[in-house]
């Protein structure tokens, strides 16, 4: 009986549901006729209806009908990979509209200071001095403290906020030229105030100078501030030195080939308690990365040179070609300062790599998206000469 009951409240409950449906849509179809068989298909029409139950499944397989138009209606249909990387994306836009504007400004603050302190110089810096550091304690392994870590992470840092003030003072007095040839460089973008790029170069040519006076003694000091001041009569009116391709290409190997090589070779021998000395791998490194420098100097402003990149490519692939070719030379003829076994098929590789890629260039007829190309294999080029040093 109680079950009857339930059954009864239930149906009487589905019953006033249909019934209130069923008047809705009388006045909708004699209001729109073109909805009359929307709301009353066939089988709700028949003037001799099947029981309740029967009606509540047609009811219920049309209520799943209208659903399904309404879905197909609402949004088109997409395979499941895009609707779940709408999802994603839709839940990213919401977190992002909703995080703190604080750390935002924070972090696009940060990757603007990036970009001006000129990533790929930044790792060759850290690269270059990090090979030849590893150079000199591996030839006097024994005199290794570790009381020095915290000296050569300091003159680490130091040659970085060098480096960032050098790179940093050309972009401030480059900003013509940087929003044609440059547009994505943070100041002339609009990404970074010349306010606040004035603080950043200022803040590392005294902090890089501080360390260094503090930890290095007065040699060091003089050849770091030597490499400061080239740096900025490089960019920095009225001398200006880049205008002149000389004394620009002169200016570019001293500081990235000379003055890093042998200054950080020099104070790391002296943290060890030892008279400086050439060896023959420092004296090679420091030759090869001066060489390189000047094409690394005249690769970055192929598209701007006077009688165009063609005819300026030629002679610098040359003393690059040249450049391995004596690495070769000098390990097949002095076997007892080099490991000819990794000197030889390594500067092999690399000397094919560059005429491949530079045939590549000439293939591409020297558009900018393929000098800027040419710009960055010349730099990993310079990447792993660092890296294999310590070995050779």
């Amino acid at each position: 009986m109680a079950s009857s009951s339930g059954f009864s409240a239930l149906t009487d409950k589905h019953g006033a549901l249909i019934r209130s449906f069923l008047l809705f849509a009388s006045d909708s179809s004699s209001n729109h006729p073109s909805l009359q068989n929307l709301f009353f298909p066939s089988i709700l029409t028949n003037p001799n209806p099947n029981p309740n139950t029967k009606s509540l499944a047609s009811l219920s397989k049309y209520s799943n009908s209208f659903h399904s138009i309404a879905l197909s209606r609402c949004s088109n249909p997409l395979p499941n990979s895009h609707r779940n990387r709408n999802s994603i994306w839709a839940c990213s836009q919401a977190e992002a509209a909703g995080s703190d504007p604080v750390l935002a400004k924070v972090s696009d603050f940060k990757d603007a200071c990036w970009r001006f302190l000129r990533p790929h110089t930044i790792r060759g810096t850290a690269l270059g001095s990090t090979a030849l550091v590893t150079r000199a304690l591996i030839e006097n392994s024994h005199l290794i403290k570790w009381t020095l870590l915290f000296k050569a992470f300091s003159g680490l840092f130091a040659l970085l906020c060098g480096n960032g003030y050098i790179v940093g003072i050309n972009q401030i007095y480059d900003i013509r030229i940087d929003k044609v040839n440059k547009p994505y460089l943070p100041i002339a973008a609009g990404d970074l105030l010349v306010k606040s790029a004035w603080l950043l170069v200022i803040f590392f040519a005294v902090a890089g100078l501080s360390i260094v006076g503090l930890n290095f003694g007065p040699f060091i000091t003089s050849l770091y501030t030597l490499g400061l001041f080239l740096g900025t009569i490089y960019s920095v009116p009225p001398f200006r030195m880049k205008r002149f391709p000389v004394a620009a290409f002169l200016i570019i190997a001293t500081v990235r080939g000379f003055l890093l090589n042998f200054g950080v070779y020099y104070a790391t021998r002296a943290a060890l308690g030892l008279q400086f000395e050439w060896s023959s791998p420092v004296a090679f490194i420091t030759t090869f990365v001066t060489l390189f420098a000047l094409v690394i100097a005249i690769t970055k402003d192929l598209p701007d040179v006077r009688g165009g990149p063609q005819k300026n490519c030629l002679p610098w692939f040359r003393a690059s070609a040249a450049n391995y070719l004596g690495s070769i030379l000098a390990a097949s003829f002095m076997p007892e300062a080099f490991r000819r076994s990794l000197m030889i098929p390594t500067h092999t590789i690399l000397a094919l790599s560059l005429i491949f890629q530079t045939w590549v260039l000439e293939q591409a007829s020297y558009t900018k998206e393929a000098i800027a190309s040419y710009y960055r294999f010349i730099w990993n080029l310079f990447y792993a000469e660092y890296i294999m040093f310590p070995f050779i």
